[in-house]
């Protein structure tokens, strides 16, 4: 099953093969933080921001996942990458969003 970049229950992204597709652009575009856990381990973990979340969800009809993908990956080698979404209430944010993540209605 693809995964998509979600924020609550709107989907922000295109579908990508893998869940690690989609971490791999969220990283690349500023989304993801270091999160340190709350007990004695001295590591941090990777988190994504605000209220982003990466989820299993089908393809529409026409969207390729695949193709997704490839198209993502040359656009980052021609260095464009996902803006950086700041938290707001008015779902400004999913405007926007460029290239690797195309604007969802909801």
């Amino acid at each position: 099953m693809p995964y998509a970049l979600f924020c609550n229950d709107a989907r922000l992204s295109n579908a990508y093969p893998t869940e690690a597709d989609v971490w791999k652009l969220a990283r690349k575009s500023g989304l993801v933080i270091e999160a340190v856990s709350g007990d004695d381990r001295p590591a941090s973990r990777p988190v994504l921001e605000n209220d982003y979340e990466i989820r299993p969800c089908p393809a529409d009809p026409q969207e390729d996942p695949a193709r997704n993908q490839a198209d993502a990956e040359r656009e980052a080698a021609r260095g464009l990458q996902w803006d950086s979404l700041t938290p707001d209430t008015s779902n400004e944010h999913v405007e926007n969003l460029t290239y690797g993540l195309n604007r969802k209605s909801a």
